[in-house]
């Protein structure tokens, strides 16, 4: 019998979050789950009207912000008037659901920074609740809000499901944790984005092509990259750097200067033209915009770069792979089912264009080794990030706290089913 499933994601732009589930939602064994999907208006909710059964809109979530990069701190207390005036409408949109669809057997948040929202549809629905960790957590142990998160998690959430390794560790050890790798199919886009595929075809044959790929932010480590661009010119290299994505989400008004304020809007893509035009890179720098045909992009690539902030490796080290591209990644400590250092790409620092800029040059300087660890990344791409055996594991997931659920029932009921027969006996006595 298929499981009801109501899925719950406040981020309107279709990323790496929402493809991740969108992935993982259409790999499920067929006839397993039907998916219903409360969202945000945006380009993400048309990707999950792919699979969905139904879907409800709303303006915005409430979030409660505890990951390493945004957790409230300082100014960025502010944000906490946007999640107040996202609530009713968070609100609004789960009441809705209970309305419309009374008979949800299971709830799936595709972030645990919206957890408000899953403890409201838990209560509304009274059913159990899955909770995707898909950010690495502030790991402040000291902080009321990390030991809140804890508490709340171990308290409500039926199943906790980390993406990798990297995200488990910034999770507390008490708590019970399934690591399920993200998946990615290869060709979603229904043809070839011809604006992008023009942009590639201007690429020089023979330079070293590296990219990023994800939405804008400086915290991506983008102004990094243009630093270390400037280093290796210096050094008479031929290397382009590919800038595929957009930025997120475009405020207005007092929000937008709030936002701007607590460092969480910026105009990236304004400040990396202007910089690429005063330091003359224009013919190694290229910002390509954003694509659903990214596969198209990966097959460009000799090198993909993720030289964020965040200290992890992201999603697009993983596509990358399934085309044999090896990554540069900043991550301090990378686990072995994301980024094997040496053999699959290269670790280097965050915030350090010069250690960004010595490990490019080292695949200028040894091409063999882009195709060595291609090759490796390719493999490990294969054994850890294919859609239905990811899918598979996420619905033995579904399966295993619907049947713990089952469980508790049956033994709250037991008691009474024995109070009940010991009355009816004494009453024939």
């Amino acid at each position: 019998m298929s499981i009801k499933v109501l899925y719950i994601d406040g981020d309107g732009p279709f990323g790496g979050a929402s493809r991740s589930l969108f992935e993982a939602v259409r790999a499920l064994p067929t006839g397993s789950v039907t998916p219903y999907f409360a969202a945000v208006h945006g380009t993400a909710l048309d990707v999950y009207k792919q699979v969905a059964v139904d879907s409800i809109a709303t303006r915005g979530m409430t979030k409660f912000d505890n990951t390493r990069y945004s957790h409230y701190r300082g100014v960025r207390w502010l944000v906490l008037l946007r999640e107040l005036f996202h609530f009713p409408f968070t609100l609004a949109i789960l009441l809705q659901a209970r309305k419309r669809w009374p008979d949800i057997q299971l709830i799936h948040v595709n972030e645990a920074v919206y957890i408000i929202p899953a403890l409201i549809a838990k209560r509304l629905f009274k059913v159990p609740l899955v909770v995707h960790v898909r950010s690495l957590n502030q790991m402040d142990q000291g902080s009321l809000r990390t030991r809140w998160l804890t508490r709340t998690l171990k308290q409500n959430a039926n199943a906790i499901v980390a993406i990798n390794e990297n995200t488990r560790a910034t999770l507390s050890l008490d708590l019970p944790v399934d690591v399920i790798q993200n998946s990615f199919t290869a060709k979603l886009a229904p043809r070839t984005d011809p604006h992008i595929v023009a942009k590639l075809d201007k690429l020089r044959p023979d330079s070293l092509k590296v990219g990023f790929v994800g939405n804008l932010h400086h915290s991506k480590g983008l102004l990094d990259m243009l630093e270390a661009a400037k280093l290796i010119r210096a050094a008479g290299r031929d290397v382009e750097f590919l800038i595929v994505g957009g930025v997120t989400i475009k405020d207005k008004g007092l929000k937008a200067w709030l936002l701007a304020r607590a460092g969480l809007a910026q105009n990236v893509q304004a400040d990396l033209l202007a910089q690429v035009e005063r330091d003359g890179l224009g013919d190694c720098f290229h910002l390509l915009g954003p694509t659903y045909d990214i596969k198209c992009v990966y097959d460009r690539l000799d090198v993909l770069l993720f030289p964020s902030h965040y200290d992890a490796p992201g999603r697009p080290v993983f596509e990358a792979a399934f085309s044999a591209v090896p990554s540069i990644v900043s991550v301090h400590k990378p686990y072995a089912d994301t980024l094997v250092d040496g053999e699959t790409g290269m670790a280097i620092p965050a915030k350090d264009p010069a250690a960004l800029a010595r490990a490019i040059l080292h695949f200028v300087d040894h091409p063999e080794e882009v195709t060595r660890m291609g090759e490796n990344a390719r493999k490990l791409a294969d054994a850890n990030f294919y859609p239905p055996t990811n899918a598979k594991k996420l619905f033995g997931v579904y399966e295993r706290v619907l049947r713990a659920a089952e469980h508790a029932d049956a033994a709250r009921k037991e008691p009474n089913d024995t109070i009940s027969r010991r009355q009816h006996d004494s009453k024939n006595i």
